[in-house]
């Protein structure tokens, strides 16, 4: 079922992402780390859907998608740039693997952090927050998102690992078996895995390295 909603507000929290939040209905149910099939009520778009994650949580009166965009494919997210306040998006289907199932280590790359950023603000509200722990992988500094957030309420259990420059405070690299392995202990039982397809790939493969069980893999591929 398709929900045609109002923009409420954009920012841009980064150089290349928008957080966009729209009006909600009642019809539309989700759970934090889940996405919805997302497009623009503009001639010429309303079939071009792009699955975006939901980052507000789900007793908040409006919705919210934190989106990075891609204004050379000349796509959706060049097009939600032009958008402004009253402009209207249609949110169609809900779906995702991700959710909460215990304590554990969030690894995510670039805008898979989106999932985690719902969970997050969850388990802030239910105090909840524990001894999980983000590792998030990215090229440049400036392509952290929300990282003031995340230190804020994470503390040292927020990890930062960058491609593309050296700084102090920040791993150097990318998000290996041996960087993985740092972080351990016995109570983070589950993995949260989220982030372009190579770094799926290469960080499935380092869990299994360290011998994590698939059930305790908790993913979503976008």
């Amino acid at each position: 079922m398709e929900n045609i909603s109002k923009i409420i507000s954009i920012e841009h929290p980064t150089h290349d992402v928008l957080r966009i939040k729209i009006e909600k209905t009642d019809k539309i149910q989700f759970v934090p780390g889940q996405a919805a099939d997302i497009s623009i009520n503009k001639a010429g778009w309303e079939n071009e859907l792009r699955a975006f994650t939901f980052t507000s949580l789900p007793h908040e009166n409006y919705l919210e998608f934190t989106i990075k965009t891609y204004p050379s494919h000349q796509g959706v997210t060049n097009q939600l740039l032009s958008l402004k306040e009253g402009d209207e998006l249609i949110v169609g289907g809900v779906f995702g693997d991700i959710h909460y199932k215990g304590e554990g280590i969030f690894l995510a790359g670039g805008a898979g952090i989106t999932p985690f950023i719902a969970i997050f603000k969850q388990l802030q509200k239910e105090n909840k927050l524990g001894q999980n722990k983000l590792i998030f992988a990215n090229k440049l500094k400036a392509d952290i998102i929300d990282e003031v957030w995340f230190r804020s309420i994470l503390g040292n259990k927020f990890i930062n690992v960058l491609s593309g420059e050296k700084a102090e405070g920040y791993e150097y690299g990318y998000l290996t078996a041996d960087i993985i392995r740092k972080h351990q202990n016995s109570n983070l039982k589950y993995y949260y895995l989220c982030g372009p397809p190579p770094m799926m790939d290469a960080v499935e493969k380092a869990l299994d390295n360290l011998g994590i069980n698939k059930e305790y893999i908790v993913k979503e591929p976008f």
